[in-house]
């Protein structure tokens, strides 16, 4: 029995399936409960800020018209990738091994873990900010370690658990929604005019301001569109088509559109970018209450697709398979780290950066299917996940993910010029795509999945080397 199918033999216990598809008779649930489970990502907070701060420094009206770039991006993004999770019955660093080669893949897994760990960390910074705020008097150290430390537990049952959480706690959120809402439009406005009309002195609508918007929402856009495949990957294969819609775009609506629209309003009207602030401002207790809720569901959504990744990483690399749980735990540790050390004070630099890898790389996956395999027929149309069937590195996915990470860092960094530096993501993104079709074209599709001769080489090696082994021990033995 291959190492690939023993452990996904394992795995049908536990319902995690982070080194294989989900086989068909486990995708049984239904697109509401999946989508619900992606609402966690939604509706955290992190979506309040955004929208206060862009409309602060930059103006509420460059603030709407990203907001409104980013649900049809992330949204057609995100469709598609959930499209092709559920019908593959993978997430997205399992379909990034025959296209980027099963070690090439492990550089995703290794960028996507690291962007839901500093993600959880953003967010674990909040809740603690707005705890802190109503409680002065508890030092910020054993908060962070606090609430960092619940989402261990939250996620160790796995998917389910997930569900159940998010289901009971949905209604509550909106409750306090639906209050912070009322609680301040019934508070003196810090600007008289109409809140969309807002704008700093010395700043207009459109220009490098609207591209300064466009470049925050960059920063989280990819992390939205790809997160959906974790989820996606169980929906029942009857709801694929409607599902895939209802997974990948309606939660960029809300992300954007609800959550980032009201932050835009509190921020102008509140005259505060800080919701952990503004909302324990507006409720008191119950704001802390709000902010822990919505917190603790946009964590455990992070920690559980950072567990994920991180069992394919080391499995990839290192052959090192201990059970998810034990990611988890990893996760967790990590983002406690990264709050003690001050990550908000790295907010912008960390979401560009993370921008321009996680926006390649789903460039990268929609090209390799829509075009590569869909359009010019080069690579084969099903996705494979096993190692023994794949080679280590497939050019096609490697090469165009470093290039365009590697100049669209440079170019965030200022030195392309401002115009560049401003569409940093959305410049590497267009290059990923190209470079994916082209080396393709190049390579015609040999790096994809290993053909039946080559494979029966590679089994021959191994059972020379096993023969070897076991003569060398004869001998050793005489």
């Amino acid at each position: 029995m291959s190492i690939d199918h023993t452990e996904g033999l394992k795995e049908k216990s536990a319902d995690d399936y982070s080194f294989s598809q989900v086989p068909v008779e486990k995708r049984n649930m239904g697109w509401f409960s999946i989508t619900n489970i992606t609402f966690g990502i939604a509706t955290a907070i992190f979506y309040f800020q955004t929208g206060s701060v862009m409309a602060l420094k930059f103006g509420a009206m460059n603030a709407i018209i990203s907001a409104i770039y980013a649900i049809i991006i992330a949204g057609l993004l995100g469709t598609v990738i959930a499209y092709l999770s559920a019908k593959s019955g993978m997430n997205v660093n399992l379909m990034s091994r025959q296209g980027f080669g099963y070690i090439g893949a492990s550089l995703t897994s290794l960028i996507y873990a690291s962007n839901f760990i500093m993600y959880c960390a953003f967010e674990g910074m909040i809740l603690v900010a707005a705890v802190h705020a109503y409680f002065p008097s508890i030092p910020l150290w054993l908060l962070i370690i606090v609430f960092g430390s619940i989402v261990i537990p939250l996620n160790w049952f796995g998917i389910k658990q997930l569900d159940k959480l998010q289901k009971w706690s949905l209604p509550i959120f909106f409750i306090f929604l639906i209050l912070t809402i009322i609680f301040a439009f019934n508070t003196p406005s810090e600007f008289n005019g109409n809140f969309w009309t807002y704008l700093p002195d010395g700043v207009q609508v459109g220009g490098t301001a609207l591209l300064l918007c466009i470049g925050m929402q960059h920063g989280i856009m990819g992390l939205t569109a790809l997160i959906a495949s974790d989820y996606a990957r169980y929906l029942k294969p009857k709801d694929i088509k409607f599902g895939s819609i209802m997974i990948g775009f309606i939660p960029q609506v809300f992300c954007f559109g609800v959550m980032g629209l009201l932050g835009i309003w509190f921020g102008v009207r509140l005259g505060e970018s800080n919701p952990g602030v503004y909302i324990v401002t507006l409720l008191g207790l119950g704001g802390v209450i709000f902010t822990m809720l919505t917190q603790l569901r946009i964590n455990v959504t992070n920690i559980y697709s950072a567990s994920l990744s991180l069992s394919n990483f080391f499995e990839n690399v290192f052959h090192f398979k201990p059970d998810r749980r034990f990611w988890v735990v990893v996760s967790g540790v990590l983002s406690i780290a990264l709050m003690l050390g001050g990550i908000l004070d790295y907010l912008g630099a960390a979401m560009t950066f993370q921008g321009v890898l996680l926006m390649a790389w789903a460039a990268i996956l929609v090209t390799d299917a829509l075009v590569v395999k869909k359009l010019l027929k080069i690579a084969p149309k099903e996705y494979e996940a096993r190692q023994s069937k794949l080679y280590k590195w497939n050019p096609v996915g490697v090469l165009p993910l470093v290039i365009s990470s590697v100049l669209g860092t440079i170019a965030g960094l200022g030195f392309m010029g401002t115009f560049l530096q401003n569409t940093a993501t959305f410049f590497a993104a267009v290059l990923a795509s190209i470079l994916t079709i082209l080396i393709a074209v190049l390579t015609k599709g040999k790096y994809y999945i290993k053909n039946e001769s080559e494979e029966r080489i590679v089994k021959l090696k191994k059972e020379k080397a096993k023969k070897s082994s076991s003569s060398l021990k004869e001998v050793t033995i005489d």
